[in-house]
């Protein structure tokens, strides 16, 4: 099972170990992650203008079972990420550190929303290791 991992990230890569530790749990209940900033951009090794980033990106949500949308920061970049697949009729889910306000608009169109403290236990949570064990599930939110 393939999920696009939007999450705010900075020029700086600030967040990279962030980053790697969700995909990392995700991993490790068998669903895989692409994560524009590590594997579209490498880095900041690859550069794109913001309307090919934009173009690569929905490229990257059409082509994944689900989006797993970071929303311990707000971000428009998110917000159309999640608009997108919503439109698509990808399912999405929200991921935050406890304590994060998560919008009403993005509430509106997940199927769920998941508080962690630690990236770790995103491997515990029972709806993804279910998501991941059903990959035959149809799209649609």
């Amino acid at each position: 099972m393939k999920a696009y991992l939007a999450i705010k990230f900075y020029g700086d890569f600030g967040n990279r170990q962030l980053i790697e530790d969700i995909s990392n749990a995700l991993e490790k209940v068998g669903i895989d992650t692409v994560v524009m900033v590590r594997d579209v951009e490498r880095w900041g090794e690859v550069k794109f203008t913001p309307r090919e980033l934009m173009r690569k990106s929905f490229s990257e949500i059409d082509a994944s079972d689900l989006l797993i949308v970071e929303c311990s920061e707000k971000g428009v970049g998110l917000g159309i990420e999640a608009g997108y697949a919503h439109a698509k009729n990808i399912p999405i889910f929200v991921i935050a550190k406890t304590g994060s306000e998560i919008s009403e608009t993005i509430e509106g169109i997940v199927k769920s929303v998941f508080f962690y403290d630690d990236p770790s236990e995103i491997a515990e949570n029972s709806e993804f290791i279910t998501l991941a064990q059903d990959r035959d599930a149809p799209r649609g939110n």
